[in-house]
């Protein structure tokens, strides 16, 4: 062992360059490598727990055995950089960079509309890169797999498929988008619209790309291997080359852990604050990667990646026959959705075993197929059954420390022998698994008597657990449905599903556990049948559920045809920044460089939900390395609250705390990780305060509220309830949602150093608010206080009020210590502190006649508030101007209230309460259509608004967009022939049902309070021509940036690439207001028109004199001639307004319409769904950019898919957060696109409201996942029907697999 004090030499390349690192301290990651010392900041930091993607890198090693080089993706954020010797990195940046040549893969991503906030958009390259290195003509199903890792909150991965399916070679693979004409008359004739043209993209070429280092290759075929040791402040890291030395070392120091992939030390040392003085990595010893076969089976070495052994296995597939290979095929199944590719790239065999995890996916099908392992340790070899006494408890089995699992036996299955595996997660893949199984039987040839039987299950308590009795129930009798009918019985009885380990899902893990018996019970019938062992049969054959993405269709509307090539408006133009997203180019906040002497801030948060502050010890906290100071509220020169809505919110607590997560103090450190293992230190002692609130029914017991309370309400709904049919009372309870943007709130503050001016550079929606905010903090002017803002990585709502505090909390750092302060949150801390949608109480009284006409409604709305106000009043009142949504009830009445709860502060979010109580309105629907045995696309057709309409607080409108938003759906959804053949289908089959839902929206566009409708620009003309406009609007991949160089490209009539949009600065452009409900185009559009229209118009002369000058000559004699080329502009926007006590106004300009039609595919045993088809028509007036405006569209849609089926907030009982980053919570995956999704925009529309008669888009599409939710709840009806239950039955949101399969009422879930 070559150790020492200095540790031993790294070396690697990254990017063909080498790189050689002396001091490497074993805790640093590749990623903060990448980011800090080599300044590669296309890599992404989005959660730091291989959840995302958005680090993703290829790692290129060369293997002397076989003379081959191996390139595989992984999380750069787990990979720990001393595993690195003898490796080849390749980043974003090493593949292309617009200053050299961009790769086909950054091309196609950008140029099919893929990237957005291009947070996310460097991952998908390299997942993709790496793809085509391993295989230049992949399949579809290749790309979705090497996606599915990768997670985007802004396209809805529609337009990334489609850009990454043009490398496919499969039959119709590449037949991209476009669809027909939307039959204007202005249009094209032959032509049709298309979002790009696949012909002009480069052509993939493998002699462009980096080789690999022949310098590696030399030192792996001629330098003999050593030891490598690395010593860190905390931790030591030994890797060892030969078997003998692991053991020695492992017997020397029989605690230190192994580690391979990192995927569970990682995160326990980032997240949990386990800290092991000694790490061994065993990954260059030989002996734990070699493949034996023998007669009873194969033996796999266990330091193989799980990637890898899905390899082996599908090799040993096409070996051997197949009744040898039935468990290898169960352990193929279970790792195609086990992880993602870059996790199952480093994660390896023996670490997942030993992991034993309660949840495992691949030990219950080892134990129940007779695998074992072969262990070493001082004492010799060994060989251990995996059974039931193989796993103690979490994280525990029966070998001792000291031994080492070098390889597992997997054994050939038998003739007559039946191997199955079964899992259910949160999402399809790439998720924990909630209950997973593995499941064998042996039969006598010829027989149908059960020879021997296995069943194994995790997740359904602390271990991999054998369902003993059960077996016990089914061996020595036939396989049949009375053997089966006392086999669940048995089942029932056999585990005791702990809620305090299933947290409140025992019911339905019970239920899954007989599920998935009854599923192998379908499978085992099946193949007796086949080997005709039983006759006369039938079964139902229980397909998977479909999952092939089919080619989807953008319908937009052509250009007029008098419009000149030049002006891009209404063109399908690609995102200005999509190219250096793409590259890994574009600079996010946290992107920037650290200046001289920058420190890093991290926050201390509360862990009791509502208590006294008794004590703050930081003693501790200043004694730790690189601690300079610790920021409390009494450092704080001006303001120490922040008002919202009439109420003072504390930016630092200092008496009391009234939610777990309210920040406390702040640390601060020379180093992110001094920085966060400073804060862990820091010891508050409380006193508890009783009853905290922490659910909306205990808030409206308590009558814990923010006042004011809303009401709306027209006609006469208690006079009208007596004179009606029917009445019906409902109820809904619809979740929160967190925003989830890739990129976690960031904030860098420099201190100028003179007159107290600091410059604020901000992941915000709003930077005067920050700016503002800041100033009256530290007690100075507003002008010595500018603030920055380039680009967010998606902001969805989430960043404006806490990205305010958080802003002057550094602020108050940097001021303190006179040194630039970088806060940039850990997704967990984002998650804990910054709240999300708010979730919703809905209660509904309905009157309505026979034939389905609504005629009166009373709607009570409760959102959970948390413990501050926030914008919870505004979200409120919004919730009301929509309760109608599209529907005209004569006699309405609203009333919606905030609760004051003791969980973190919900805030503003993409649609601002409009998707809650939209859904409160459609499931009203729902169940009148449902009472009355209707079609409920019938009831809301007939309750619909038709011709000149007024709303309910009084406004004139049109609903006739509207209208034809709905014809148009349901006549290109083909909605009539897909009814009859969804209950066809529901006719034909017992446990797998389809539903369909039509669902439209009514969306009012910009803010309610006119005041915020105001907006700014400033535009410069510069001497060679080359044009700069600054606006009020922040870029958060809505393409707002985009949109103004199309307007200052038309005012101008010059082409787009003379413009250029500048930062968002309260500089360049003062007094602006947030960037949110879907006005930023309609407001800062106006104003860059404005000051465009100046500047021509002062051209004007110049064009007179000489009108057959080019846009450079006319500049140039516009400077000699002295006029001035700077001008702003100014749009003062709708004076919008609501008086509560009238209950009416004028609160929104116009209403963008859309209607979706969704279509689903259900497992009733599972609860697990696909979404089949989506047929989405938005009406957006005249689009300015189809290709960004569908982009919205679908990203929206997705996002609102997420929300209503799967986005699950879960809470401990005392407060806490338990979803606090990707692997607990789950947004939409590629798995969960439609897999046909079809948009189409509504053509010949006009909005004399907004610019160019365009209209809003950003967040009323929204709602239309919901489409998914009330597909899933038709289709839970008729599962329900199965079993003798009809009428309006309780479906809460998110539709949650677990809520599905209980709704459904199947027998396995009524036990």
């Amino acid at each position: 062992m070559s150790a020492g004090a200095a540790g031993d030499t790294l070396c690697f390349f990254v990017n063909g360059k080498k790189v050689t690192e002396k001091h490497v301290d074993p805790e640093t990651t590749l990623l903060s490598f990448l980011r800090e010392k080599m300044r590669l900041t296309g890599t992404k930091y989005g959660c730091g727990g291989g959840g995302c993607g958005a680090c993703t890198v290829m790692v290129s090693r060369y293997r002397p055995a076989n003379k081959s080089i191996c390139h595989y993706s992984v999380n750069a954020c787990l990979l720990p950089l001393c595993q690195l010797h003898g490796a080849a990195i390749t980043t974003v940046e090493g593949i292309g960079s617009t200053k050299t040549r961009i790769h086909p893969v950054q091309e196609r991503i950008a140029k099919a509309h893929g990237s957005q906030c291009g947070f996310c958009t460097p991952g998908m390259v390299m997942s993709m890169y790496t793809l085509l290195r391993n295989n230049p003509q992949p399949s579809l199903e290749d790309i979705t797999q090497a996606l599915a890792g990768n997670l985007c909150r802004c396209t809805g991965y529609r337009p990334i498929i489609d850009g990454c399916r043009t490398f496919c070679q499969e039959a119709n693979c590449c037949q991209l988008n476009g669809g027909t004409n939307s039959g204007s008359k202005e249009e094209h004739p032959g032509e049709t619209p298309l979002l790009f043209d696949k012909s002009q993209f480069l052509p993939l070429d493998h002699t462009q790309e980096l080789i690999f280092p022949p310098e590696l290759i030399l030192m792996a075929e001629t330098s003999s291997p050593q030891t490598l040791t690395f010593h860190g402040e905390r931790v030591t890291c030994v890797s060892p080359v030969l078997l003998e030395e692991l053991v020695q070392l492992k017997t020397s120091n029989p605690e230190a852990p192994l580690i391979m992939g990192n995927t569970k030390l990682g995160p326990d040392f980032k997240f949990k604050g386990v800290v092991h003085p000694l790490i061994i990595s065993p990954i260059r010893v030989l002996e734990l990667f070699e493949v034996t076969e023998t007669t009873h089976g194969v033996w796999v070495g266990t330091g193989f990646p799980l990637s890898e052994i899905w390899a082996i296995l599908k090799k040993l597939c096409r070996q051997f026959p197949e009744e040898k290979t039935e468990l290898f095929r169960a352990l193929i199944q279970q790792l195609r959705n086990l992880g993602s590719q870059q996790i199952c790239n480093v994660a390896t065999l023996g670490g997942h075993i030993m992991s034993a995890y309660p949840n495992s996916d691949l030990n219950p099908i080892l134990a129940a197929g007779n695998c074992s392992v072969s262990t070493i340790s001082s004492g010799g070899w060994r060989e251990v059954p995996l059974n039931q006494e193989f796993f103690l408890s979490f994280g525990k089995t029966i070998l001792r420390p000291e031994e080492i699992v070098v390889s597992v036996l997997i054994p050939f299955t038998r003739k007559g022998e039946l191997v199955r595996a079964f899992r259910q997660a949160p999402r399809k893949e790439c998720a924990f698994a909630t209950v997973t199984t593995g499941m064998r039987v042996l039969f006598s040839e010829g027989f149908r008597v059960v020879e021997d039987v296995s069943i194994y299950f995790g997740g359904i308590g602390p271990k991999t657990a054998k369902a003993v009795q059960t077996c016990a129930t089914i061996v020595a009798r036939p396989w049949n449905a009375e053997t089966l009918s006392w086999a669940y019985e048995a089942l029932v009885k056999e585990f005791d599903f702990p809620p305090s380990i299933l947290r409140g899902k025992a019911e339905f893990c019970r239920s899954l556990t007989l599920g998935f018996l009854f599923k192998f019970n379908l499978e085992v019938l099946q193949s007796l049948k086949k080997m005709n062992v039983i006759e006369n049969i039938v079964v139902e054959n229980m397909e998977p559920l479909p999952r092939e993405i089919q080619l989807s269709q953008q319908h937009f509307q052509h250009v007029s045809k008098g419009q000149s090539d030049q002006d891009p408006v209404g063109r399908a133009i690609i995102h200005s920044s999509a190219i250096s997203q793409a590259t890994g180019e574009a600079i996010y906040c946290d992107d920037l460089p650290k200046t001289d002497g920058e420190l890093f801030l991290s926050l201390v948060t509360s862990s009791r939900a509502h208590a006294k502050i008794i004590n703050v010890d930081v003693t501790d906290a200043l004694l730790l390395p690189g601690v300079v100071d610790v920021i409390t509220a009494n450092d704080i020169p001006g303001k120490k609250t922040r008002m919202f809505s009439g109420y003072d919110e504390e930016m630092l607590a200092q008496t009391q705390v009234s939610c777990i997560g309210q920040i406390v103090c702040a640390v601060l450190a020379d180093t992110r990780a001094h920085a966060r293992r400073a804060a862990s230190a820091v010891n508050i002692s409380y006193q508890d305060l009783p009853e905290p609130i922490f659910t909306i029914e205990d808030a409206i017991k308590r009558s814990s509220y923010f006042e004011p309370r809303r009401k709306l309400e027209r006609g006469n709904v208690e006079e009208a309830f007596k004179s009606v049919d029917l009445v019906h009372e409902g109820v809904i309870r619809i979740g929160g949602q967190e925003h989830f943007y890739m990129e976690t709130q960031s904030i860098l503050v420099v201190p100028v150093r003179e007159q107290a001016e600091f410059k604020i550079y901000a992941s915000s929606q709003s930077p005067t608010s920050v700016q503002i905010a800041v100033s009256e903090t530290l007690a100075i002017p507003a002008n010595r206080v500018s603030c920055h803002v380039k680009r967010l990585g998606g902001g969805f709502g989430g960043k404006f009020v806490k990205t305010v505090i958080l802003a002057c909390i550094t602020s108050v750092a940097a001021w303190k210590t006179n040194c630039a302060v970088r806060c940039v949150l850990e997704r967990g801390e984002d998650m804990l502190i910054t709240g999300g949608r708010h979730p919703v109480l809905g209660k509904y009284k309905v009157g309505f006649q026979k034939d389905g006409r609504i005629l009166a409604a009373d709607i009570q709305i409760w959102t959970n508030a948390g413990n501050a106000v926030d914008v919870s009043i505004f979200v409120a009142e919004k919730i009301l101007l929509h309760l109608d949504n599209a529907y005209n009830i004569p006699n309405l009445r609203g009333r919606a209230a905030a609760c004051r709860t003791n969980l973190p502060s919900n805030t503003s979010f993409r649609g601002f309460g409009v998707p809650q109580v939209a859904c409160v309105i459609e499931n009203l629907i729902s169940d009148v259509g449902l009472m009355l045995q209707r079609p409920v696309d019938q009831v809301r057709e007939l309750n619909m608004y038709k011709g000149p309409s007024l709303t309910h607080y009084k406004v004139e409108f049109s609903p006739e967009n509207l209208l034809r938003c709905w014809d148009e759906c349901k006549a290109k959804s083909d909605f009539c022939t897909r009814r009859i053949a969804v209950d066809t289908f529901n006719e034909q089959n017992r446990w797998k049902k389809r539903g369909l839902s039509i669902i439209p929206i009514k969306y009012g566009i910009a803010f309610s309070e006119g005041v915020m409708n105001q907006s700014a620009a400033l535009v410069n003309i510069y001497q060679d021509g080359s044009v700069l406009v600054n606006h009020g609007g922040t870029e958060m991949g809505q393409g707002v940036h985009t949109k103004m160089q199309q307007v200052a490209s038309r005012e101008l009539h010059i082409p787009m690439s003379k413009v250029y949009i500048g930062e968002t600065s309260t500089n360049a452009v003062p007094n602006t207001f947030i960037s949110a409900a879907s006005f930023g185009t309609d407001a800062n559009g106006m104003a860059v028109k404005n000051a465009c229209q100046t500047l021509y118009q002062r051209l004007e002369p110049i064009r007179q004199k000489n009108p057959k000058g080019t846009w450079e000559s006319w500049v140039s004699a516009a400077v000699m001639e002295k006029i001035s080329l700077s001008a702003t502009g100014f749009s003062r926007g709708p004076d919008s307004y609501i008086d509560w006590d009238k209950m009416e106004g004028q609160p929104f300009p116009y209403f963008t319409y859309g209607v979706c039609c969704s279509e689903v595919e259900l497992d009733c045993l599972t609860g697990d769904y696909r979404t089949m088809r989506t047929n989405i028509v938005a009406d957006v007036g005249q689009s300015l950019n189809p290709s960004v405006d569908i982009g919205q569209i679908e990203g929206a849609f997705m996002q609102g898919l997420g929300f209503f089926t799967m986005e699950e907030l879960r809470f401990s009982p005392c407060g806490l957060l338990y979803t606090r980053g990707p692997s607990q919570y789950k947004i939409p995956a590629v798995c969960d696109l439609p897999l046909s999704f079809n948009v189409h925009l509504l053509s010949d529309s006009n909005n004399p409201h907004a610019i160019y008669s365009s209209k809003g888009i950003g967040e009323p599409t929204l709602f239309l996942g919901s489409s998914v939710f009330f597909a899933i709840k038709d289709a839970v009806a008729a599962a329900r029907k199965e079993v003798g239950l009809s009428g309006p039955f309780s479906l809460d949101s998110p539709a949650t697999a677990e809520r599905i399969c209980l709704a459904c009422a199947s027998p396995f879930a009524q036990v």
